[in-house]
């Protein structure tokens, strides 16, 4: 007698084949080891704080102290390293300069990747965690790549002609418990040694930055920021994001920046790389959020010596290339 099979009885059995196949996904994916791209994530980035809350550190003169190493809440959906992150579609207002200043941006090698100053904002957008220290007279922020910025909080007057700065000249106030940073005379994206972010969007020398600093309680940092600058976006633009404290006994990597080597300037693709429609370039081919660590070091000393920052436009060296023999 030839088997017979109730339909029914199929579609329910496809289902729980589905589900079942579903579910096996699921923990495969969960029950394998971390991959090199989890491991970096745990490093760079930031996790939520579920423990017990604490109120904010204060000074003697009761305003927040924002001293601390700081890891990056990453939002869903939301490119790191893009100053367009709370834009619509990821879009700047360029003028018809700034359009032709990002132009020629792509056409130049990173400056991050040549081992110039990675200046403000593009150190505030970046995924990397960061350091704080500041007291009455300071604020200072100590970055990745072995960067760092200063502003004055001594009740000084902004210069009138400052030397522009990768950084700009930063003076800072509170406003309540916000730390208000106002910093001008940043040097030029037309001088192809400075980007406003890892995307290659420029920035000029009439631009004024404005951070707002705020520690809500002993885990968290906020900073929202307001670029204008008049040369290269028709309007002001707006940016914020959100920074948990990192878990005791972390805090910045040595490290020492050769990334201006033969292999960078003659290997290296000019440009940010594939921007998405999503508005990130990630960390490599596989839609990394983070670099790899570490970071970009071919030895265990921590040299970047041959890295090719973060993007993999091309394969990542074992060691440099030799050099062609001279004829």
């Amino acid at each position: 007698m030839p088997l017979r099979i109730n339909p029914l009885h199929m579609a329910v059995g496809l289902a729980l084949s589905a589900a079942a196949l579903s579910a096996y996904a699921q923990y495969r994916d969960e029950a394998k080891p971390d991959s090199i791209t989890s491991k970096s994530e745990k490093i760079w980035l930031g996790t939520e704080y579920t423990g017990k809350p604490a109120s904010t550190p204060r000074d003697a003169k009761g305003k927040p102290l924002l001293n601390g190493y700081w890891k990056l809440l990453h939002e869903a959906n939301k490119p790191d390293g893009n100053l367009a992150k709370d834009l619509p579609n990821f879009q700047l207002p360029y003028t018809a300069a700034g359009k032709a200043a990002l132009a020629a941006n792509t056409k130049i090698v990173d400056p991050e990747a040549r081992c110039i100053v990675t200046g403000i904002p593009r150190t505030l957008t970046a995924v990397l965690p960061f350091e704080i220290q500041h007291n009455g007279v300071r604020f200072a922020s100590f970055h990745q790549l072995g960067w760092h910025r200063l502003a004055w909080l001594d009740g000084r007057k902004p210069a009138a002609d400052p030397d522009p700065r990768y950084t700009g000249n930063g003076i800072g106030s509170w406003e309540g418990d916000t730390l208000v940073i106002r910093s001008h005379a940043f040097k030029d994206s037309s001088d192809g040694r400075v980007w406003a972010d890892d995307n290659a969007n420029p920035i000029s020398s009439d631009a004024v930055l404005v951070e707002r600093w705020t520690r809500p309680d002993y885990q968290h940092l906020n900073l929202e920021f307001t670029l204008t600058d008049p040369k290269y976006y028709s309007k002001p633009i707006k940016y914020s994001r959100k920074f948990v404290l990192a878990p005791e006994g972390e805090t910045l990597k040595e490290f020492s920046c050769e990334w201006n080597t033969y292999w960078v300037t003659t290997q290296l693709e000019p440009g940010p790389g594939k921007i998405g429609v999503d508005g990130n370039r990630y960390f490599g081919p596989d839609k990394q959020i983070v670099p790899d660590w570490p970071l970009g070091a071919v030895d265990d000393d921590g040299r970047g010596t041959g890295y090719w920052l973060y993007r993999k436009n091309k394969p990542k060296p074992s060691d440099l290339p030799p050099k062609p023999e001279a004829k």
